[in-house]
């Protein structure tokens, strides 16, 4: 089956990404959420994200007139009922994801495929839902989505190779490089990222240096673009115990395990730039080591 139409269930910051790239390279696509201002805060992204591009003129006006145009939002789950594709891209919640995906199964068509943007649950629990587990793949995507070139294509056991190969193509037809993951909790790049992000923690706990050092360190000494705090805290600290407790459960092995000061840490609200403190406080420009440096 040509897939034409892509549905994008949530409409938040990776979400809202995968509707504007699905959108610019030529897909009608469907982004729905639970409330009318979340579509409002998505939509006005997109525009300002498109905006950015035409600025740097990798876009013409035209063209982002055009992606807009392809774009629908809505509150109406039934509204992806007709989509080709279907892209999952909400919390980090098994339960809330499989609710979903067992209600759009009994909505669409026996040919749509269903894929999770899911960074660290298994690709079979949520295909195992369903009543099409053999068209059910991982897409991860990287944020920010219309600038981050990789995607991670996950083949569960139970998909089958027709619908892999139409999710690897689609991804390709997006402009993105593609790599080919097992259905294993973190799949390739978190397997490996996460564990490097928690023993930077643990690092500033045992007073190896500061977070600004550390961040220079990892830069400078190991060609990173950002240093392990900063993307902490771009990445969101929540998001990250999220992940490395999914990932600890599935291995149990104890770089895994969220140190107990990114625990502290998200106790207090303290999620990073999402919430304006974290490893750095961004009520300064530019932002400064907060005070876990003292």
């Amino acid at each position: 089956m040509a897939i034409t139409r892509v549905g994008v269930l949530g409409c938040g910051l990776m979400g809202s990404g995968i509707a504007q790239v699905a959108a610019t390279s030529g897909f009608a696509t469907v982004a729905r959420d639970v409330t009318e201002e979340l579509l409002a805060r998505g939509r006005a992204g997109i525009t300002r994200s498109l905006g950015k591009l035409v600025e740097k003129e990798k876009l013409t006006a035209a063209q982002r007139d055009e992606a807009l145009g392809r774009l629908t939002f809505t509150t109406d789950l039934a509204a992806l009922a007709s989509c080709d594709l279907i892209i999952e891209a909400v919390t980090e919640d098994l339960e809330l994801k499989t609710s979903l995906w067992r209600e759009l199964d009994g909505r669409c068509r026996a040919a749509t495929i269903f894929a999770s943007n899911t960074s660290s649950l298994s690709i079979g629990d949520m295909a195992a839902a369903t009543a099409r587990p053999d068209r059910f793949v991982g897409l991860h995507f990287f944020n920010p989505v219309p600038l981050m070139p990789l995607v991670e294509v996950v083949r569960a056991v139970t998909t089958s190779p027709a619908s892999f190969d139409s999710a690897l193509d689609f991804a390709r037809r997006l402009g993105k490089e593609t790599v080919v993951s097992r259905d294993r909790a973190g799949f390739i790049v978190n397997l490996l990222l996460v564990p490097y992000l928690l023993d930077a923690v643990r690092a500033l706990e045992h007073g190896a240096g500061s977070i600004a050092d550390i961040d220079k360190g990892m830069q400078l000494g190991c060609g990173h673009p950002m240093g392990p705090f900063t993307l902490l805290d771009f990445v969101g600290l929540d998001t990250t115990v999220r992940i490395a407790e999914i990932l600890y459960e599935e291995y149990r092995e104890p770089r895994y395990a969220p140190p107990p000061l990114l625990r502290r840490l998200v106790a207090a609200g303290w999620y990073g730039r999402k919430s304006g403190l974290g490893f750095y406080d961004y009520s300064t420009d530019p932002p400064q080591p907060s005070h876990l440096d003292h």
